[in-house]
């Protein structure tokens, strides 16, 4: 157990293997969040990238398969990794979460491959849904 609540970026794919289809990209982002909750149940703040980078984008007048995105999806994880205490790296090919991931490990953060690695924060973290 740990006594300090963690930062930890999920990252796994989400515009790969979309061909730009937005429902595909919109179940990526299903999956990246659907970790999100045993990251906080394990008394730490879950962040994915896309919840950083979209609005930036979108304030900009783009989308995820606008030119710029290239500009903005991957610096935005890379700067959030800067913040960052883990990453919970996801199931699927991803150029862009391998990139966290080799990122993570260069700045000599834990990556985590399941959520049931990730180490429980004392007694104040939440019970599991029901």
């Amino acid at each position: 157990m740990t006594d300090k609540p963690m930062l930890i970026l999920i990252a796994g794919p989400y515009r790969s293997g979309t061909d730009g289809d937005p429902r595909a990209m919109a179940a990526n982002l299903a999956r990246l969040e659907e970790a999100a909750w045993p990251v906080f149940a394990a008394g730490h703040l879950p962040v994915i990238g896309e919840w950083i980078a979209l609005p930036v984008l979108r304030s900009a007048g783009a989308g995820p398969t606008d030119p710029l995105a290239d500009q903005v999806l991957s610096p935005a994880a890379d700067r959030l990794l800067a913040h960052c205490d883990a990453v919970l790296r996801l199931p699927g090919e991803s150029a862009g979460a391998d990139q966290d991931v080799a990122t993570a490990r260069r700045r000599g953060l834990p990556v985590y491959r399941d959520a049931a690695e990730i180490p429980r924060r004392g007694p104040r973290a939440p019970q599991e849904a029901a």
